[in-house]
């Protein structure tokens, strides 16, 4: 077996063996074969895709890099979650809390941004203190003390995945379905869950621009859950218009305690609650009520064991960006689109995103939305803020947004669309 062969191959549009799969993810993980090797197989498998057979044991290949842990030794089932990436999405945040208040276990491995989208570690590394790397002791212990954990996969788990998540998000190859599917069932099959339930966003916000492609990418990790024996559903949700009212790591901190105090965005509140259900019915905890777990305050109560128990401090000022810069409305009327992936681009500039693998982020940097579709705006008001340490991107940042919204005469009728566009199981 040799790189350029397997290259070859899928360049060709040819399907790939078995073996060369096996042989080429474990050539990879051991450094066998080069970032560039596999950047340019990557490349081949975006424009011409894999088959069912593929992908299955792309997936494979990917969890037996690595170990697979086990979770039977708790008291609870264990249910998850995972999100195909968006702007403002910090559903994660409030969720996990949220279905351990209700009796569920929820170990949830999260990655870090990926291009205009946000990375729920990054998010959660704004809190002072807070650690993202555990051991698989602590994470159990984490797990079986709080009910949920936060945490970055370990270098144990899918070590093939870590490497190739990297390289996607320099390579341009990040949408790729394959990838995308095999990326996160690998780490979701390894990681030991009883239950997954997959949130495919879908939107100019999201790498998935149309329903088909959404409705490819669910039926595709569904299909690889069941034939793993995790119970799989997935729900297709809207990411047209950025989630809630921030995009960025501390601004989607603070928004998401509001959330889980009884207040936030009506949109992060649906979503939540949606996803909450799905995910405790999927457990077995069918009479669960998400819905009074977030009014009780239990749902909080969680949060901050879970955030001290990984060091940090739940009740530390989150940071701020010494800069902002506000964006006003040029006219009155109705605000009738504001396009997700516009703002995820102007955010990532900002400073709360990264263009290379190895870049920081800034814990402050982002965007701040004073309107959504269907509010009346008026002449010269705030439409969003702009936050970030480094005034000299706010141009480059405003460049992504002179035609990311619409505004409509007084009385245009705005129809949204729901936050849940289809279930898929």
């Amino acid at each position: 077996m040799d790189a350029i062969s397997v290259i070859r191959t899928k360049r060709d549009r040819g399907e790939l063996t078995p073996e060369q799969i096996d042989w080429v993810i474990d050539a990879y993980t051991r450094g066998e074969v080069a970032d560039e090797q596999m950047s340019a197989l990557a490349m081949a498998i975006l424009l011409n895709g894999m088959n069912r057979t593929e992908i299955a044991r792309w997936t494979a290949a990917m969890i037996a890099s690595g170990e697979r842990m086990n979770f039977d030794a708790l008291s609870r089932p264990t249910t998850d979650k995972h999100s195909t990436g968006g702007v403002g999405d910090k559903i994660t945040l409030p969720l996990a809390p949220l279905v351990a208040a209700c009796g569920a276990a929820v170990p949830q491995l999260s990655g870090r941004g990926l291009g205009h989208t946000g990375g729920t570690l990054d998010k959660l590394e704004s809190i002072p203190g807070w650690r993202a790397h555990l051991s698989n002791a602590e994470m159990l212990n984490v797990l079986d003390t709080t009910g949920a954990v936060i945490c970055a996969a370990g270098d144990g788990l899918a070590p093939a995945d870590k490497k190739l998540y990297a390289l996607r998000d320099v390579t341009g190859t990040v949408e790729a379905i394959p990838l995308i599917a095999s990326s996160i069932m690998s780490k979701k099959i390894a990681e030991g869950t009883g239950a997954l339930v997959l949130d495919v966003k879908v939107g100019s916000g999201a790498f998935m621009k149309t329903i088909e492609d959404a409705r490819e990418l669910a039926s595709t990790m569904v299909a690889l859950g069941t034939d793993s024996g995790v119970r799989t559903v997935a729900l297709l949700t809207d990411m047209s218009t950025p989630l809630g009212l921030t995009a960025g790591n501390a601004l989607e901190v603070r928004e998401s305690v509001e959330v889980l105090a009884g207040g936030g965005p009506q949109d992060v509140i649906d979503l939540t609650l949606a996803l909450a259900r799905e995910m405790l019915d999927a457990a077995g905890l069918k009479d669960a009520d998400p819905e009074k777990a977030l009014a009780d305050g239990s749902a909080m109560d969680v949060w901050r064991r879970m955030i001290s128990a990984q060091g940090g401090d739940p009740d530390a000022t989150l940071p701020t960006a010494r800069e902002q810069h506000v964006v006003t409305a040029p006219a009155s009327g109705v605000l009738t689109r504001l396009d997700a992936y516009d703002v995820g681009v102007a955010a990532w500039r900002l400073g709360a995103g990264r263009a290379r693998k190895e870049d920081p982020v800034q814990a402050g940097a982002g965007v701040e939305l004073h309107a959504k579709p269907g509010d009346t705006v008026t002449e010269g008001q705030p439409l969003m803020t702009l936050h970030t340490d480094t005034p000299e991107k706010f141009d480059y940042a405003l460049k992504a947004l002179p035609e990311s919204y619409d505004i409509g005469p007084a009385g245009t009728s705005f129809s949204p669309l729901p936050v849940v566009r289809e279930r898929i199981a």
